[in-house]
């Protein structure tokens, strides 16, 4: 079953990045963008403890009908529908990582899941008002998560004290970002908003691309640090739950309409790389908190940091 995931993903990929090169009929990005939506769909209705053929189906029902009526409000439905799905996967899909350089390889997996369902989103051809799309994706993605990690941990009393904080400062970290930014958007000063244009406008000319602030501050760090802890405690899923807030960003990252696609890539990558630096920082504090002093304490508590959970391709429930 896994093979023939893999293959029907990858066909979906390699058909939507023709359709990007302009190589081949129009219709390529459609059934590129179906394929990888059922297949998505059904993987993480599989990691869910669900019916994958179930989903599989509807996606593919949901696709046909929005490709062969053509109508905007169903392609910007569907495309929603790809990005939520596709984040959440992205996440779903990571395992517990015991070093850091392990959740360094969850998150660039996390990040490569998601760049699948960019293509898929973007061979939708939808049209919308970005930030819009983007506040309702975010949204879509993290409830979505929360409520699959809720039955993964039967429920808030798996949070105990230490997640009922995690959570708090994760949705605090999430507010503040937001609520900043959609201030400075619509009542910042004159004078700051041109001092805060002209320092982004000196980061793309000299770096060909600005990294994501959402991303780089909450997604990527959220997502390390919570595969690191799954190693470890079950509350570990809850931190993973914001890294959602860095993969729902990737996969809607290719419909800003003025950013090429290099610097669409270069924006994620800056993202990544502040964004584990973060992550190990946040990861050290943990461990000097929380691990047994000394180096041989540390050795001990890595060797036996190994919290039990099914494979990459089994259901989590």
């Amino acid at each position: 079953m896994a093979t023939g995931w893999a293959l029907a993903t990858l066909t979906g990929v390699a058909l939507l990045c023709c359709a990007v090169a302009d190589v081949g009929p129009t219709w390529l990005s459609g059934v590129g963008a179906v394929t990888v939506a059922a297949s998505y769909s059904a993987a993480l209705a599989l990691r869910a403890g669900g019916r994958p053929v179930v989903y599989a189906v509807l996606a593919v029902a949901v696709g046909v009908v929005t490709v062969g009526l053509d109508r905007d409000v169903l392609r910007n439905g569907a495309a929603v529908l790809t990005a939520v799905v596709s984040a959440v996967f992205a996440v779903a899909a990571t395992v517990p990582a015991v070093r850091y350089v392990e959740a360094v390889r969850e998150v660039l997996i996390a990040v490569l899941i998601a760049a699948g369902g960019a293509l898929a989103v973007v061979g939708l051809e939808p049209q919308v008002a970005l930030e819009r799309f983007e506040y309702t994706t975010l949204a879509g993605a993290l409830l979505l998560a929360l409520a699959i990690i809720y039955r993964l941990g039967a429920g808030l009393h798996g949070l105990g004290r230490r997640g009922l904080v995690i959570v708090a400062v994760g949705g605090l970290v999430l507010a503040v970002t937001l609520a900043y930014a959609e201030a400075l958007r619509r009542y910042g000063a004159p004078g700051v908003v041109d001092g805060v244009d002209s320092t982004v406008a000196w980061i793309r000319a000299h770096l060909g691309a600005v990294p994501r602030p959402l991303q780089a501050v909450l997604g990527i760090p959220a997502l390390a640090w919570g595969c690191h802890m799954r190693a470890r405690r079950r509350q570990g899923w809850w931190v993973c739950a914001f890294g959602v807030a860095g993969t729902v960003s990737v996969a809607t990252g290719l419909m800003h309409p003025r950013a090429s696609l290099l610097e669409s890539v270069l924006a994620v990558a800056y993202s990544i790389a502040l964004g584990l630096v973060l992550g190990y920082l946040v990861i050290r504090v943990d461990l000097a908190l929380t691990a047994p002093r000394g180096a041989r304490g540390r050795r001990a508590e890595e060797a036996n940091a190994l919290r039990p959970e099914p494979s990459r391709t089994a259901p989590l429930l």
